[in-house]
């Protein structure tokens, strides 16, 4: 609890007292006014100033006003406990408001606290900490055990054991080695790291999520945006009702009834008729659900840039994707060696020496799976035919390595593969000696995305690649995505979600997932755009209106489903507020509903409505 949170609560304590120790003492005229001045006052006062600042600056219509009005004029016609009492309910429910937002903002800054303070650079062999912003791309800064990772950067000496969960949400540690790519805001577990930056601080990880968390909150829903319209004509609506409801009643009674106007009975309706008006559990609760969410959804590892987009995926019922390093992870290996005549283990061994010097990922593939050192001095005479494949001298025999136009161009006869994927045929000698079959790999919990999509409601699934069609085919297949659509280019990617979006329903939602800097313009065009955090290119993390921060296809779904809780919570408050608000208003204005209901319809509507918006903090069980 802050300070102001504790100087609000000694003063309902001691403003509790106060109308205790009056409603047992018997006394009455100037001396209890006198004394029920001093509780009104302690918890009253910033409500007071409020509402003068509010009329001066000619913005009269708030909560602050409709206190103010209430209470004066029910100590006006004589009801001191009611006046303070409606004062003192309405400070503590600004208090458990106050409470509640100061939790969920604990919560997303807890989660947030990712920020590095310094990082750490080598001078004549001492480590001295400098600001994050003061160092350069390429630069070697090292990682302490316990300390953040200040900047995104390549392992260039260590090993460690990563905690990531502040950025992807889960809470098993990942191992690290050299080459390894390192994102800023995780934390550094075991061993000393020697890292080589990529980037500068501004453009690193850890820059963006808080940049995306920080501005979240600036881009309002609809129905945040409906809720400000709503309080700025219903405010004013409902405090013109109560003059109405103080004055025409008694004057019809008076002139064209010659009965009692009974001016007290009425002024009392219309002050108990302003008490319930108060629009504070819509106001507050509605923008504090939207924020919870956005908090509940960071736990899990999924940044949202705004309650709009959680609006917005709350309606989806298309989801696209990507197929390389969305729905696999972009990562290429061997997965056969067939016809070969030698051995698989010496035809791998000439296949990576051939590639050797070459940087293409199925190069690195061919010398992944031998797994072996690379002897260079046993390659020479190599030559890149671009699109062919490579032929190079390895221990005085010719190896040719690459697909069928390379066997083609040597008039190698060569064996089919009937599998898909990358085929790498191997000659040696200008002898035909088998295929390398290179696979990308799955990502591990893709086919479980896809089916938990469709159970949450998802109508369609869709895969957009510029991967042949075989591949694409394949790997639809494999993961029961209903529609493919292969060899692409981004700019058909485009034009194939356009196509899309003009066939379903307008209240239904698309959603693109990608990674590459070639989903860019598709993740801008559809409607809600996911990218991949952690592997995802810059351009897509920009362009893309949630983030998942491990590149889990998984969290797809558990975003949605965040996000149709967030929208149920809301809707919930929306509805339970403002009925209850208009029952109350009736019962008031024909004179059954008291001060004490009307307390409830304000402080008691808003404190339920709040408990009711923080559940979407809470997210495990989704």
């Amino acid at each position: 609890m802050n300070k102001k949170q504790k100087n609000m609560l000694y003063c309902i304590i001691v403003a509790i007292l106060c109308i205790i120790g009056l409603e047992l003492l018997p006394i009455g005229g100037t001396i209890k006014f006198v004394l029920y001045m001093v509780p009104y006052f302690i918890v009253g006062y910033d409500i007071l100033k409020k509402a003068i600042k509010g009329i001066m600056n000619k913005q009269v219509f708030d909560e602050n006003f409709l206190m103010a009005v209430a209470t004066v004029g029910a100590i006006a016609l004589g009801e001191y406990s009611e006046g303070v009492a409606v004062m003192l309910f309405y400070q503590i429910g600004e208090l458990f408001q106050s409470y509640a937002v100061g939790k969920s903002r604990r919560n997303i800054s807890d989660l947030m606290d990712i920020r590095p303070d310094f990082a750490n650079i080598e001078v004549d062999g001492e480590l001295e900490q400098v600001d994050p912003d003061e160092i350069e791309i390429g630069s070697i800064i090292v990682v302490q055990p316990g300390e953040k990772v200040p900047i995104d950067g390549i392992i260039v000496e260590g090993n460690t054991t990563l905690n990531t969960s502040a950025l992807t949400g889960e809470s098993l540690p990942r191992e690290a080695k050299v080459n390894d790519e390192v994102i800023s805001g995780c934390i550094n577990m075991t061993g000393l790291l020697k890292i080589k930056t990529t980037k500068e601080f501004g453009e690193s990880t850890v820059s963006k999520i808080l940049d995306m968390v920080e501005n979240a909150s600036s881009k309002k829903s609809k129905s945040e945006n409906f809720i400000s319209r709503f309080a700025r004509f219903y405010t004013p609506a409902v405090c013109y009702g109560a003059l109405v409801l103080a004055l025409l009643p008694p004057l019809v009674r008076m002139l064209f009834m010659g009965l009692d106007p009974m001016w007290n009975d009425w002024i009392f309706r219309a002050l108990t008729f302003l008490v319930i008006s108060c629009p504070c559990a819509l106001v507050i609760s509605i923008p504090l659900g939207f924020f919870a969410g956005i908090g509940g959804a960071s736990r899990a590892g999924v940044l949202v840039k705004g309650s709009n987009y959680l609006e917005t995926l709350a309606s989806t019922k298309y989801v696209v994707f990507d197929k390389t390093g969305t729905m696999t992870q972009g990562v290429f290996e061997v997965s056969g060696v067939h016809h070969n005549t030698m051995d698989r283990d010496e035809l791998l061994e000439y296949a990576a020496l051939a590639e050797s010097y070459s940087t293409h990922p199925i190069s690195k593939s061919l010398q992944k799976a031998y797994g072996k050192p690379i002897l260079k001095n046993r390659v020479g005479d190599v030559e890149e035919i671009s699109g062919n494949g490579v032929i190079a001298k390895v221990d005085d025999k010719v190896v040719a390595a690459g697909n069928a136009k390379l066997m083609e161009r040597l008039n190698v006869k060569y064996d089919e593969c009937h599998e898909v994927g990358t085929i790498v045929h191997i000659a040696i000698d200008n002898q035909y000696e088998g295929h390398i079959l290179i696979s990308d790999v799955m990502k591990p919990h893709a086919k479980e995305a896809i089916q938990a999509l469709k159970n949450i409601g998802i109508k369609k699934t869709v895969m957009l690649t510029g991967d042949m069609n075989t591949v694409a085919k394949k790997v639809a297949n494999d993961l029961k995505i209903d529609e493919v659509y292969s060899e692409l280019l981004p700019g058909d990617k485009v034009t194939k979600v356009e196509e899309l979006l003009s066939k379903k329903d307008e209240k239904e939602k698309l959603a693109f997932v990608g990674d590459g800097i070639n989903d860019a313009p598709v993740l801008s065009r559809a409607d809600i755009g996911i990218a991949m955090g952690a592997m995802g290119s810059d351009a897509a993390i920009e362009a893309a209106d949630i983030v998942l921060m491990d590149d889990d296809p998984l969290k797809i779904s558990k975003a949605i489903k965040i996000a149709k809780k967030c929208m149920k919570i809301v809707y919930e408050n929306i509805y339970f507020a403002i009925g209850i608000k208009i029952l109350c208003l009736i019962l008031g204005a024909i004179g059954i509903a008291n001060m004490w209901l009307a307390i409830f319809a304000d402080v008691g509507v808003m404190v339920i409505a709040v408990l009711n918006a923080i559940r979407t903090l809470y997210v495990k069980n989704l």
